[in-house]
């Protein structure tokens, strides 16, 4: 019996150190346990709204439960360049989006959106922003249109990927890329200056800052969230 528990151990301890190097080996970090929301707090807070509920191993904004100060959910962390990877789902006409290089002065700026661009998620026929051009799933939010919707059916997971690299931006969704751009150099100022945040003081400025979750008022899920600095 002893020796049976000892190479039962062994066996079990081999899976967990192979399974952690084949993580180590891809790069990525887990950005949420499945578990609880350490890590993440609302924007120009110390703590997570009511609103936002870890169920079934996903963060799940709960409109019934949330508070109107709930906010955006954002990291702890900053990131500069990254690969972020995130599968999201939303209920019939919810919007909301992923949000990155968000300068988290709430006094200064007092929403998310403020500086951070956007990944749009959303359900395209259910939610009017989805009848709006540049306003659809996997588009970079009223600046890039995407150049395909490859987008599942509401109540669907959806796999998107984020990829900002000095300078570089590429969406995917659900292995398609859909934007293709790059940040900071004039024609960005240009995509900027023909949007609606083109009077947004520090809009897109960042090359440094905090991922985050919006919090639009609909029912919205995330799950496996992983991210690679660069």
């Amino acid at each position: 019996m002893k020796t049976y528990a000892i190479s039962a151990i062994l066996v079990f301890t081999m899976i967990g150190f192979n399974a952690q190097a084949q993580r180590s080996k891809k790069g990525f970090t887990s950005l949420f346990d499945g578990k609880t929301t350490k890590g993440w707090h609302s924007y120009g807070k110390t703590a997570v709204g009511k609103g936002w509920k870890v169920e079934n191993g996903a963060i799940h904004l709960d409109p019934k439960s949330k508070q109107k100060d709930d906010g955006d959910l954002i990291t702890d962390k900053e990131y500069a360049n990254f690969h972020l990877k995130i599968d999201w789902k939303v209920a019939p006409k919810s919007n909301s989006g992923i949000l990155f290089h968000v300068n988290e002065n709430p006094e200064k700026y007092h929403q998310t959106y403020s500086t951070g661009p956007e990944m749009q998620v959303i359900d395209n026929d259910g939610h009017p922003d989805g009848k709006i051009i540049k306003h659809r799933a996997g588009d970079l939010y009223d600046l890039v249109k995407s150049s395909s919707e490859p987008v599942k059916p509401v109540g669907q997971w959806n796999t998107a990927e984020i990829i900002s690299n000095k300078g570089k931006l590429e969406f995917i969704l659900n292995g398609v890329k859909t934007v293709s751009t790059t940040q900071f150099d004039e024609n960005w100022k240009a995509l900027i200056a023909g949007s609606k945040f083109a009077k947004w003081e520090g809009f897109g400025a960042f090359t440094k800052g905090k991922i985050a979750l919006q919090d639009h008022g609909d029912e919205v899920w995330f799950r496996n969230i992983m991210i690679k600095e660069l």
